[in-house]
């Protein structure tokens, strides 16, 4: 299994990148952030020191969208970086969340991903696109080069792009029941497509905590430091109940019930242990959702998680303890997953 580190490009920029390169140093492969403009600092600029300082590491966002920068430009963004440093990034997509709306504008549709996708893919490879009638190729880019790109999915209808277009997908909770749930949509819909299920590689992304104990106390900390996420997910959540309903046959329950009690989010504290507007996440949720406790606990989810073929283990690092939990992974959790 893969493991991957998600960051916020918060402010010194060289804090992101003594902690990817942290990480490195502790086995995992990727390096992931979020790509938000307004709340956070510029991804892009952050990704070419990322790569400068590390070996092997592989980078991307944890999801740019498709209507902050024009796609040209975000396929011409990826093709420079992997000509400079080699085929080391992966391009993560979505709606644009917090991007879009912070900025005022509603998420992008699927339409506009499916069709950014294609665009970027191709121009990232150095083939041809069609801009909506004006067909460009970059004439620089060199023989070989690859630009992956994994689509985040909740809904029936994303997940059924994701399995039929899309690279990879990112599944931005941990839940065993959920992530067995919609990685067989992705699965099936590959298969529909005519494609090979395996080629589609799955990540599951989630804030993993490490506790030296399974005390109340250590959990009750670990569940505070966590639950924010319970908020972040609970956006797209949203949107699913706006537009299928309540106890949709399309939609699970299991993903959907604790989102009664939600109220408003401020997007001000997106991804933030101190998220005031996650309250109503209940600890079921927390502990469904993420991963906490000791690292044998942490090997037992991720163990599962494996056997329902997820491929890489992204660890949203957002609370008091990012050093501690890089270390934790790469001295016990990695080794304790792939034998090292």
């Amino acid at each position: 299994m893969d493991f991957g580190l998600v960051l916020q490009t918060d402010p010194p920029a060289s804090r992101v990148i003594e902690l990817m390169k942290r990480a490195e140093a502790n086995g995992f492969t990727y390096g992931w952030t979020f790509d938000s403009a307004v709340l956070w600092q510029e991804p892009f600029v952050i990704y070419s020191q990322i790569l400068a300082n590390t070996e092997k590491l592989t980078v991307g966002p944890m999801v740019t969208n498709p209507g902050t920068r024009t796609w040209e430009v975000t396929a011409s963004t990826f093709a420079t970086l992997n000509d400079m440093y080699g085929n080391r990034t992966v391009c993560g997509i979505g709606r644009g969340d917090s991007a879009m709306r912070v900025a005022g504008r509603k998420p992008n549709t699927l339409a506009r991903i499916s069709g950014a996708m294609k665009v970027i893919r191709a121009l990232g490879r150095g083939d041809e696109a069609d801009l909506g009638g004006t067909v460009i190729k970059f004439p620089w880019v060199k023989p070989g080069a690859e630009l992956p790109v994994w689509m985040a999915a909740y809904g029936p209808k994303a997940l059924k792009m994701t399995g039929e277009e899309a690279d990879g997908f990112i599944l931005q909770l941990a839940d065993l029941y959920l992530t067995e749930y919609m990685v067989k949509a992705v699965k099936d819909a590959a298969a529909g497509a005519g494609r090979d299920p395996a080629e589609v590689k799955i990540c599951v992304a989630a804030p993993a905590y490490i506790t030296e104990d399974d005390s109340p106390e250590a959990l009750a900390h670990a569940r505070e430091q966590c639950r924010w996420f319970g908020g972040m997910v609970g956006n797209h959540v949203a949107d699913l109940v706006s537009k299928y309903g309540e106890h949709s046959a399309a939609v699970p329950d299991e993903l959907t019930e604790y989102i009664k009690a939600r109220e408003g989010y401020d997007y001000s504290h997106h991804g933030r242990a101190d998220n005031p507007d996650t309250a109503f996440v209940p600890d079921e949720i927390v502990d469904r959702f993420c991963l906490i406790g000791t690292p044998e606990r942490h090997i037992e989810k991720l163990n599962a998680l494996r056997e329902l073929g997820v491929d890489q283990f992204a660890v949203y690092d957002m609370h008091d303890a990012q050093e501690a939990t890089i270390d934790a992974y790469g001295t016990r959790v990695i080794p304790g997953i792939n034998g090292q």
